[in-house]
């Protein structure tokens, strides 16, 4: 079937050749869904991701692949691209009722730990950062819309694989290669089909949006910098088609990541021009710039988006230091930033 109008609505939508879109729910989230994409390799049923461990999650995989005559009990693997809940606490379940193998990036290690360790979701290991940009009011609002609670705990287990550099996994009839992408998470995965001219981008590359960068437990040293690399590692590639994970299918892989390089390129000039106005910390950056395509005001976006948008600041400034066109003063309070002199 060919996709509907609205890429979040539910169904079974097929791409390619023996590869099916299943749109999975976000609640919560202006996102609204996840593409999971399930592929028809011989006897095998492989999943790209797997969707966030909802109640209704499970339904949905079922009637999805109702349409195609099979069943969640014949997936033999899930290839997640990243540790984010939303891609990979659905493979948890299915390993758990049918067996399913798991794999994973192995850049996803300490992050994965830190959750499964503390069984605490993604959004505490940012508070120390968020302090340390001077985002206090950030923090007061984040308490408030989760009662001072965190957010619901998730279920968090360790694949069966990591998934360790440039690798193809074989399947019957077609081959896969691992690209790690490290940037979104250290250790996002993009899966190429290059004889089916098609690539499974997760969330490194996006139609629509710019993926956040480094939000999770543990960072790395300079995460946008990883990210645009990994961007560049798209460009290795031949264009091929995007099959994201969230957005519509079809656009040029190659069009995007050039699209997107621009953009931070941009972001950077005006990140810059902000701590030259007198904006210090990344919290101060952030209030001062726009936020999303539509060019909002930060007050008006809601705590996690604040959130999201005062680590993005602070990726950038942190970036910009790097390069030797920004001073860092770190404190055991607060990072600063001022003009390179």
């Amino acid at each position: 079937m060919a996709a509907g109008p609205d890429w979040t609505e539910p169904g079974l939508f097929t791409v390619a050749p023996g590869v099916h879109r299943i749109p999975l729910p976000l609640p919560n989230d202006g996102l609204r869904a996840v593409n999971v994409y399930a592929i028809e390799a011989g006897d095998d049923l492989v999943l790209i991701d797997a969707g966030w461990a909802l109640a209704e999650t499970g339904g949905l995989i079922d009637a999805a692949l109702g349409q195609l005559g099979r069943g969640p009990a014949e997936i033999t693997r899930c290839l997640v691209t990243h540790v984010h809940r939303d891609h990979y606490t659905m493979a948890v379940i299915l390993r758990q009722r049918f067996g399913t193998q798991i794999a994973l990036g192995i850049g996803d290690r300490p992050s994965l730990t830190s959750s499964v360790q503390r069984d605490r979701a993604t959004i505490t290991g940012n508070l120390r950062r968020l302090q340390q940009s001077g985002a206090e009011p950030v923090i007061r609002a984040l308490s408030e819309m989760f009662g001072g609670r965190g957010p619901a705990q998730q279920v968090w287990e360790y694949p069966d694989e990591w998934l360790k550099g440039p690798a193809t996994i074989g399947l019957t009839g077609r081959d896969l290669l691992a690209v790690p992408t490290p940037g979104h998470t250290q250790g996002h995965t993009v899966f190429a089909d290059q004889a089916a001219g098609i690539l499974f981008a997760g969330d490194h590359v996006l139609p629509h949006i710019t993926p956040s960068v480094g939000f999770e437990p543990v960072t790395g040293e300079l995460p946008l910098g990883d990210y645009l690399r990994s961007l560049r590692l798209i460009l290795d590639l031949p264009d091929l088609q995007l099959l994201p994970a969230h957005g519509p299918v079809g656009m040029s892989s190659h069009a995007r990541a050039l699209e997107l390089l621009a953009h931070h390129e941009d972001r950077l000039e005006a990140c810059l021009s902000r701590v030259a106005a007198g904006e210090h910390t990344a919290y101060a950056a952030a209030v001062a710039l726009p936020w999303t395509r539509r060019g909002r005001r930060f007050a008006d976006l809601d705590a996690f988006n604040q959130m999201l948008a005062v680590l993005e600041t602070g990726v950038h400034l942190d970036l910009l230091a790097a390069q030797g066109r920004l001073a860092r003063t770190v404190t055991e309070e607060l990072i600063s930033y001022a003009l390179a002199t």
